[in-house]
């Protein structure tokens, strides 16, 4: 009896554990985190736009904090600090409340990690033994909002720009500095997006007023939408147009309050 009691909670700590290391649970917002040692910055990405930068701190000498590819392995609220026997949520504890743990140098969270601080006045400096330090509340939102398996690049990259990193190591970081709409910068008088579900023609407007065909629009494209002009049949994605069918083309609208904040940057 007592083998077979051995046997089913093996059989479901594996099971969980499983579950836990699984591939389907990996980041699902297409976040990234970029820690720049030449500037002491930490740069938070979601579906790819730059979210917040934060002020960190890093190891007091530079071969402390690893530099490479890194992911989240795991999230902890309360760490208690064994080296110092401090427990969780003590006042006292140099980690804070929160901490991010990284697969860095062959450890598995428990060694290299993002986490809170007890000393505000540590961050932005060179000053840990590995770890990346952050203000507490600062921290609190990062780890209410990242996802496990959210990779994590840490390198010393002078004052390059956190979108050119990004793109460096294969993320498509969107650059918005006007008016945004899941992550796509919107254009002036913009009303929506047509995404093609069969090859369409391209067509542009003559001097006589006729509307000549002047090359096919490939699937699955997206191109942006200023008007739709059901009465002509026709959609003008820019000076140019294509025929209102919507058997052939899907269009997603604005929403009235996006449209306005477009109207208002732009004029």
């Amino acid at each position: 009896m007592r083998k077979l009691v051995f046997g089913l909670i093996l059989a479901v700590f594996m099971i969980f554990s499983t579950i836990s290391a699984t591939p389907a649970s990996a980041a699902s917002k297409n976040q990234f985190i970029i820690i720049n040692k030449s500037t002491n910055r930490l740069a938070f990405f979601e579906n790819g736009k730059l979210v917040r930068t934060f002020s960190v701190g890093t190891g007091r000498q530079i071969s402390y904090t690893p530099e490479g590819t890194f992911t989240i392995v795991n999230k902890i609220k309360n760490r208690p600090y064994y080296k110092g026997g401090i427990p969780g949520g003590d006042p006292r504890n140099p980690l804070g409340d929160r901490w991010l743990g990284l697969n860095a140098r062959g450890t598995y969270g428990t060694t290299y990690g993002i986490h809170g601080n007890n000393n505000p006045s540590s961050i932005g400096k060179y000053v840990s033994s590995g770890c990346v330090r952050m203000y507490d509340e600062e921290v609190r939102w990062l780890f209410d909002r990242v996802e496990l398996h959210t990779k994590v690049i840490i390198g010393q990259f002078k004052s390059q720009a956190f979108e050119a990193i990004a793109s460096k190591y294969g993320y498509n970081a969107n650059v918005c500095k006007g008016v945004c709409f899941k992550g796509s910068q919107l254009s002036k008088g913009q009303v929506g997006f047509l995404t093609v579900k069969k090859p369409m023609p391209l067509m542009v407007r003559t001097k006589e007023g006729k509307y000549e065909v002047i090359s096919t629009l490939p699937v699955n494209k997206t191109y942006k939408v200023y008007e739709v002009n059901k009465n002509l049949a026709l959609v003008n994605i820019g000076g140019k147009f294509v025929h209102y069918n919507l058997d052939r083309i899907h269009i997603s609208y604005l929403p009235a309050d996006v449209i306005k904040k477009v109207n208002e940057y732009y004029n």
